[in-house]
């Protein structure tokens, strides 16, 4: 699965902003609706219960074929056998998680300078999520990514790049024409009313 992975759409989940009943339900929503990427973001629940998710929600992604990335737990990725961990830059180096999971394991890295952009790459990232690159709620420690920026990190590395931070129906179309692969969304799938119906038009709106 490693090889040849969409980007295109790439949910983040958040069970704080999300209209469906479960996580499951929300997943499996943007799932129909499209979504090409998952990423399962658990900050507040014990590393039992987080597995367990892990676990229900892998069954639903696999059914889809659609790639599991687990956010900053590489213990948890190992254990329910996901495709992909994702880390931040205060989380484990790259080049440490990359030396410990599977080399079929995807290695996703957040970045938010040419600097740490080219690090990752180095370190063995498969992709780059570069952000944010507008106000979002649902994180409150991001660091703004200009353009400009943006730009640059494109030019400067060679792997894949999904954009996060802000990314809605309405600012996506900012990043089309500039190279990135895909992007990375949180309440604008999650926080509808119709999950479902959200990524479809999401989708339908990047790739028009």
């Amino acid at each position: 699965m490693k090889h040849g992975i969409d980007y295109s759409l790439y949910l983040c989940t958040d069970r704080g902003l999300m209209t469906s009943a479960t996580i499951e339900e929300s997943v499996e929503a943007a799932l129909k609706g499209g979504a090409t990427v998952v990423q399962l973001r658990e900050k507040d629940c014990s590393s039992r219960e987080f597995y367990e998710l892990a676990l229900r929600v892998k069954r639903i992604t696999g059914g889809y074929k659609v790639p599991l990335i687990i956010n900053d737990r590489v213990d948890i990725a190992l254990a329910v056998h996901a495709d992909g961990v994702h880390i931040g830059q205060k989380d484990l180096p790259c080049k440490v998680v990359r030396a410990v999971v599977p080399p079929e394991m995807l290695v996703g890295v957040s970045a938010a300078t040419v600097a740490e952009a080219v690090q990752a790459e180095a370190d063995g990232a498969d992709y780059l999520g570069v952000g944010a690159m507008f106000a979002t709620s649902t994180k409150t420690d991001t660091r703004p990514v200009t353009m400009e920026t943006l730009l640059a990190i494109r030019q400067a590395v060679k792997i894949p790049i999904v954009v996060i931070g802000g990314i809605n129906e309405r600012t996506l179309q900012a990043f089309k024409g500039t190279g990135v692969d895909g992007i990375a969304v949180v309440s604008a799938i999650v926080a509808k009313p119709d999950p479902e119906a959200a990524a479809r038009e999401l989708l339908r709106l990047w790739k028009m």
